[in-house]
């Protein structure tokens, strides 16, 4: 390297030494600082220190009412959306079984069904994200079907997709190899009403009253899309996007809607959504996957008949009606959660929780499964401060390393590149709850906040880049507060920015892990990594 090289780096390690603050909007707040050590411009220093991590219990509850189930924002509310049907069960964190509560609306108010309404079938569509360059075309099947009272000769296309890998957590093969576990879904009628303004009917853990059992079916982890062709000219009498389609009871839909034609009960949302109260998702299963899907592509429609006079002659043609199940036009909407934690580890964690030392095993799951604290003992940020004032040994980066235990999370759940988050937090003297005003100032900086290592490895790691937050502890005057660290990501908007501290996906995170706490007999126990550098 050249003289003048070496010059330009020593005379940029200055500028920033004499700063309090090390930073600019580079996304990864350790770029700056490793420049500073090339080829002996500037010494860098890397010390370890051991953190206080412990778990917290939520109690297997949170909010996940429709402004929870949030995927992606706008300037002018939410974007879209995602709730979690399924249930899955392993050794670690018990059974976790995922159902989904929705009112519904008429799509017009006080509609007129006309005259001695028929319903000829009514069918719920479900729309997981797919594959759709894996698409598989059946050969055409010639048949012929009942058009109002006309049988008529047609050709069905039926295609079918894959469901994205994505949006699926657990065991979504029988065995290596095997075929696509079975996931049996219900709907059944709520008869509770869903009051969106009632705190018990934002949580997870809500209760409901069911009904008539309006539908079920067996899901194999494809979904198909289905084109029927009139043979006579070509026309298309039917089509449908790709989707789960759930035959519901037709009888039920006759006695709760077309008998009630004309009647105060389907006059306006408010009648009818405490008339016909909603419906329930769920599954029979305990064990298999957890499924996400976007409550925007629900369907629901009604096929009827009725009865018209055509100078003379009566006919019956068909028709269709939607309800309306989108978050959109306001429905309540609720992700309801159910544990079994019983023989697990974490039911023997929780019970013996040490916020003063740490635990030796960390547990994070989301939808209501537990979270960890992290706390940088006041003794390190003493010796921190002491460096900086003494020696003046500026901060270059500053990371927490979180490793997943290897002996315990060995496996080939998913494991994501950004699906843990960390936030500031104060414990409230008299409730004990922990209470966030926002971002750690790392993220409102401009800098990322997580790195993924190993994913395909026993063990993996994750580090929580916190330069700014521990600068402007140790170098400034920020009081040194717990992390929180949550299963789930920060919702960005449309425009890919931050949506705010509260917007997150940890309502519906299916995720989970098994990490090294504050075991000082583990190599890969959790630890901020302090790099900071000295002048030569």
């Amino acid at each position: 390297m050249t003289h003048t090289v070496k010059r330009t780096l020593a005379i940029l390690f200055m500028a920033v030494f004499g700063s309090a603050l090390l930073y600019n909007c580079e996304p990864e707040a350790d770029s700056l600082g490793e420049q500073l050590f090339i080829d002996g411009a500037a010494e860098g220093n890397v010390s370890s220190y051991d953190l206080i991590a412990y778990n917290i219990d939520n109690h297997d509850s949170i909010r996940s009412d429709a402004s929870r189930l949030v995927e992606v924002i706008n300037t002018s509310g939410i974007s879209s959306s995602r709730f979690v049907l399924g249930a899955f069960s392993e050794g670690q964190f018990g059974m976790q079984k995922a159902s989904y509560l929705t009112q519904l609306r008429m799509s017009t108010d006080n509609f007129s069904f006309g005259t001695t309404p028929k319903v000829d079938s009514v069918v719920l569509v479900l729309r997981p994200d797919v594959v759709a360059d894996s698409v598989a075309t059946l050969p055409l099947k010639d048949e012929s079907i009942l058009v109002g009272t006309e049988t008529v000769p047609v050709s069905t296309e039926i295609k079918t997709y894959p469901t994205s890998f994505t949006y699926k957590y657990g065991k979504t093969k029988l065995g290596p190899g095997g075929t696509h576990t079975l996931m049996h879904i219900n709907v059944d009628e709520i008869t509770t009403f869903l009051d969106g303004n009632d705190v018990a009917f934002k949580r997870s853990n809500v209760v409901v009253g069911t009904g008539a059992a309006l539908g079920s079916t067996v899901f194999n982890g494809t979904v198909t899309s289905k084109t029927i062709t009139k043979k006579s000219d070509n026309s298309a009498l039917f089509t449908s996007d790709a989707g789960i389609r759930i035959r519901l009871d037709k009888d039920f839909f006759q006695t709760k809607i077309l008998d009630k034609n004309g009647k105060p009960e389907l006059m306006d949302a408010a009648n009818f959504t405490r008339y016909f109260k909603g419906i329930k998702l769920s599954v029979t299963d305990t064990d298999g996957y957890l499924l996400q899907i976007s409550p925007e592509s629900m369907e629901m429609i009604m096929y009827y008949t009725n009865e018209k006079n055509d100078n003379g002659t009566i006919t019956r043609p068909q028709s269709t009606f939607k309800f309306l199940l989108t978050g959109g036009v306001g429905n309540a909407r609720i992700g309801q959660y159910e544990y079994d934690r019983t023989g697990s580890a974490w039911a023997a964690a929780r019970s013996s929780i040490n916020e003063t030392d740490g635990d030796a095993k960390l547990y994070a799951q989301g939808m209501g499964g537990p979270s960890i604290g992290v706390k940088i003992p006041d003794t390190t940020i003493a010796s921190l401060k002491e460096l900086y004032q003494k020696d003046k040994n500026a901060i270059m980066s500053a990371k927490i390393r979180i490793y997943t235990d290897a002996a315990t999370w060995s496996n080939n759940y998913k494991r994501t590149t950004d699906n843990l988050m960390i936030i500031p937090v104060v414990k409230d003297a008299t409730s004990g709850l922990l209470t966030s005003s926002g971002f750690i100032s790392d993220l409102t900086a401009g800098f990322g906040m997580i790195k993924s290592y190993d994913l395909d490895k026993n063990p993996s790691y994750y580090d929580f880049v916190v330069t700014k937050t521990v600068k402007d502890i140790v170098e400034g005057s920020e009081t040194n507060k717990t992390l929180l660290v949550n299963t789930g990501k920060f919702v960005l908007t449309t425009a890919g920015s931050l949506g705010g501290y509260k917007f997150t996906t940890r309502a519906f995170a299916t995720e989970r892990g098994v990490y090294v706490g504050s075991d000082k007999t583990n190599a890969n126990r959790i630890q901020l990594k302090i790099t900071y550098g000295t002048k030569k």
